[in-house]
C-alpha cells in the first residue's frame, strides 16, 4: 500500500484527485494539505510514501517544500503536479530533489502509473516537457558559465547569501518579503544546479576569487 500527502491549495482539486485515487486498490492518501506550511506538517506527522505536490502554494513555493521534504524524509518521494510548463520551476524541482514532473492535464491513468513509478525509485517527466529539459541538456549555458544565467538582482541576493544573511535579513535590506526571497534563492539554486544554499554560497566565493571557475560542467544527466 502507497501513503501518499496530496498537496493543493484548491480544494475542488483535492476532491477530484482523492475520489480517483480512493479508486485504486494500492494507494491510500494518508493527508491533505492546502499550505506548504499545512504540507510539511502533515509529511511531518504522516510520514508519506509519496507526496503529491501542487508547484505553486499560496504561502510559499512548492520547489522549496520539495526541498525540504527530501532534506527531512529522504524516503519520500515527491511528484510535482502543475498547470504551468514552467521551464524554470522544472529545473528547480529536478534539483530540489523531485522525482517526478506532470502537468495537470495528465490523464488519470496515468497520474496513477507515475505514483506507482515514483513509489518504486524512479523518475519521469511529462511527455510534454521531456524535449525541453533534451535541449536545455544539450544546449551549453551562455558562456558556459553557470553564473551567466543569473539576473542582477539574484546576482545581489547570491553575494548576501555568501555572507551568511538570513532571508529575513537579505529581505530587511532589499525590502523584499521572506517569500520573494525565498523564491529567489530558489531560482538562483535550480540555475546554479546546487541542492543547499551553502554550496551556492561556495561557488560564489569562488566565483568571486577566481572568474570562471564556476563553469557548469556538460555530461550525462
Amino acid at each position: 500500500m502507497i501513503s501518499l500527502l496530496l498537496v493543493d491549495d484548491h480544494e475542488v482539486v483535492r476532491m477530484g484527485l482523492r475520489s480517483l485515487l480512493e479508486q485504486t486498490e494500492d494507494i491510500r492518501v494518508a493527508a491533505e494539505a492546502g499550505t506548504a506550511a499545512e504540507a510539511l506538517a502533515q509529511a511531518r506527522a504522516v510520514h508519506p510514501d509519496v507526496a503529491l505536490l501542487d508547484v505553486r502554494l499560496p504561502d510559499g513555493d512548492g520547489v522549496e517544500v520539495c526541498r525540504t521534504l527530501r532534506d527531512e524524509l529522504p524516503g519520500t518521494r515527491v511528484l510535482m503536479l502543475t498547470s504551468y510548463a514552467d521551464d524554470e520551476a522544472l529545473f528547480s524541482a529536478i534539483m530540489a530533489g523531485a522525482s517526478g514532473y506532470l502537468l495537470k492535464q495528465v490523464r488519470g491513468r496515468a497520474l496513477v502509473d507515475a505514483i506507482h513509478a515514483v513509489a518504486n525509485g524512479q523518475s519521469l517527466l511529462d511527455p510534454a516537457m521531456t524535449q525541453t529539459v533534451l535541449e536545455r541538456l544539450r544546449s551549453p549555458a551562455r558562456g558556459n558559465d553557470r553564473f551567466t544565467e543569473l539576473t542582477d538582482q539574484e546576482r545581489t541576493i547570491l553575494d548576501l547569501v555568501a555572507q551568511g544573511k538570513t532571508n529575513r535579513e537579505i529581505g530587511a535590506q532589499l525590502y523584499l518579503s521572506d517569500k520573494t526571497v525565498k523564491h529567489y534563492v530558489s531560482n538562483i539554486l535550480g540555475k546554479l544546479q546546487v541542492a543547499r544554499r551553502s554550496e551556492a554560497a561556495a561557488l560564489w566565493a569562488k566565483e568571486q576569487t577566481h572568474p570562471g571557475a564556476g563553469a557548469a560542467p556538460r555530461g550525462g544527466v
